[in-house]
């Protein structure tokens, strides 16, 4: 049977491959000002990039979200199921198509020992791990890791937990160093003709969406993203943005 769905939607050569929602931003009668997490950050991403005439509402490309009905055109309910908390570790294990590594302070993650199997590349960090250390570690281990397997796209998990300060991450990575993190993985897969998909993940502090879009914006001025960067145009692009995204 034919399935009908509102997922699809041309997009104009004039947009950007970046992927935003206002709904993305979390709001319930203000109690999202108690909560740490900063709800309303992806919103205030794209504000910046507006305000450094990066971006207008014309050049965005806005998510639709996808129903049940939609999912299971390709995915079992079992599936679906086990998709409810946390756990991408869980769900490809055994599925060696897929390569995980994983940068993290091995004290407080992941606490999934069974889980942890599925990560092929582990970068275990210690307690206030800073710049140097850190930025060394993650060149070293993505150039191993597409060496072990050349991938046909990479999801790149750029949370910004990692930010000094950040009670849950641990570390003491500086803004600047958050940003080079995000130029180096770029520059390493985009110099193999891989495309990359950055999603930008959990980060605890409010100061995190001004540092998102330094980065968006260091990584457009270097010709990394954008429909000036070789290999990619807004109509075709291997390197789309997605602010949403949460661990």
């Amino acid at each position: 049977m034919l399935h009908t769905t509102q997922l699809y939607q041309h997009v104009p050569e004039t947009r950007w491959p970046i992927v935003y929602s206002p709904r993305y931003n979390i709001t319930f009668m203000g109690l999202e000002k108690l909560h740490p997490f900063d709800a309303g950050k992806w919103g205030k991403v794209i504000n910046f990039l507006k305000e450094e005439k990066l971006l207008s509402d014309s050049m965005l490309v806005e998510a639709r979200e996808a129903s049940e009905e939609d999912l299971l055109v390709v995915h079992t309910r079992r599936y679906l199921n086990e998709l409810k908390g946390n756990g991408h570790e869980r769900d490809f294990m055994g599925d060696k198509r897929v390569y995980i590594m994983d940068v993290y302070n091995r004290h407080i993650y992941p606490g999934d020992r069974f889980a942890k199997q599925a990560i092929r590349r582990k970068v275990e960090l210690e307690w206030g791990t800073e710049d140097d250390e850190y930025l060394d570690k993650v060149e070293r281990n993505i150039e191993k890791s597409l060496q072990e397997h050349l991938p046909d796209v990479v999801v790149y998990n750029a949370g910004t937990d990692i930010l000094e300060g950040d009670r849950l991450g641990g570390l003491s990575i500086s803004p600047a160093g958050i940003v080079k993190r995000d130029e180096l993985v770029f520059r390493m897969v985009r110099g193999r003709q891989v495309p990359i998909l950055m999603v930008t993940s959990g980060g605890y502090q409010k100061r995190t969406a001004r540092i998102i879009a330094d980065s968006i914006l260091n990584l457009f001025g270097l010709g990394l993203i954008g429909p000036e960067s070789p290999g990619v145009s807004a109509q075709n692009s291997d390197t789309p943005l997605l602010p949403p995204a949460v661990p």
